[in-house]
Order: structure tokens, then C-alpha cells, then sequence
């Protein structure tokens, strides 16, 4: 049995995040993918069952990147509004320092693919943002609707401004971040 080798499989990872931002899911196949990651087609079957399961295990695995970063730093048993604050800048630093990861995740979201893969794991490494989202209905900090739409309003408008930054129409400063945190907590609670 031949032995992993991680070097290729992070070779592997970062080819096919690369690919799909470059040129897509679907014209990203496992040949192109081995070219840029300089090993062959017959090492990443190695690894990986087929292009559908590689795409799904770089998610995953790109979804805990950013969720160590989400929650680095962040005393679980602080005020929740001091906590909202740490996760958005958090957040915010993940999608600055890691374009490609947080682009390649949007590429992966908007597939009808990510239908088939790992929705439940993935929700299992964010578990402290719906505990978060839970405890602010519970002291009636937060609308009490349903979590999806509290990050809907909360997160997500966040991910659209560093997205606008990356396209230089917008400059996410200390102050716009600042402002936008207000915004996205003022849009959540009561």
C-alpha cells in the first residue's frame, strides 16, 4: 500500500482551488488539475474516487480553514455582541489574507454540486455561530427567525463588501468595517 504523501495532496488542493477561480467546476477537470499541481493523473486517484469527491474534500477542507480562523481567539463565554464583533473581523481577515480559498468556496456555493457533499459536516465546524445566533433569541437580543436568515443579514453582507474590494469598488477600512458590523448587527436584533 503506498503511503500518503501530503506534500502532493496540498500540491492537489491548491491546483484545483487555482482552476476552479481561474476557469470554473466545469471546465476544471483532473487532467488540468495534475498539470498545475505537476504530479500525474493517476496520483490524484490515489487520493481521490473522482473529480466530484476531490472538489468536495478541498471544500471541506478549505471550510475548516476558515472556520479555525473564524473562531481564533474568541472567549465563547463573552457578551454576545463582543463575540458577533470578534467573528465579522475574523471573518473579514479570512477573506482578506485568503482570496482564493473564500473565492473558490463562493465558486463551490453557488454549484448545484454542493447539494451532494458535505453540507452536514461543514455545519458541524460553525456550530458556535448557531449557538451564537441561539443564545442572542434566547436573551432576546437577536429577531427570533430562523439562524439562516440571521446570517443571511448579518454575514453575508460583509462577504459582499470584501468581494466589492476585490473588484476596487469599494475599500474596506478600519471605519467601513466598523460601520458595517453596526449595520449587520442592527439588521439582526431586536
Amino acid at each position: 500500500m503506498r503511503l500518503r504523501d501530503e506534500n502532493k495532496i496540498e500540491l492537489i488542493f491548491e491546483a484545483t482551488i487555482q482552476l476552479i477561480n481561474e476557469i470554473g467546476v466545469s471546465e476544471t477537470s483532473i487532467s488540468k488539475i495534475a498539470k498545475r499541481a505537476n504530479v500525474s493523473a493517476a496520483t490524484i486517484y490515489i487520493y481521490f474516487e473522482n473529480k466530484e469527491d476531490m472538489l468536495g474534500k478541498t471544500y471541506l477542507k478549505a471550510k475548516k480553514i476558515m472556520s479555525d480562523k473564524l473562531f481564533n481567539g474568541v472567549d465563547h463565554s463573552a457578551p454576545i455582541q463582543q463575540r458577533f464583533d470578534l467573528y465579522i473581523r475574523n471573518f473579514i481577515q479570512f477573506v482578506l489574507n485568503h482570496k482564493q480559498y473564500f473565492l473558490f468556496m463562493e465558486q463551490i456555493s453557488n454549484s448545484p454540486l454542493l447539494q451532494n457533499w458535505c453540507l452536514e459536516e461543514t455545519a458541524a465546524l460553525y456550530l458556535p455561530i448557531f449557538e451564537l445566533f441561539e443564545s442572542g433569541k434566547q436573551q432576546q437580543l437577536f429577531k427570533e427567525v430562523d439562524n439562516h436568515m440571521l446570517i443571511t443579514y448579518s454575514i453575508l453582507p460583509i462577504a459582499e463588501l470584501a468581494k466589492e474590494q476585490f473588484k476596487g469598488d469599494f475599500e474596506l477600512t478600519p471605519e467601513t468595517l466598523n460601520t458595517a458590523i453596526k449595520m449587520s448587527w442592527d439588521a439582526i436584533k431586536r
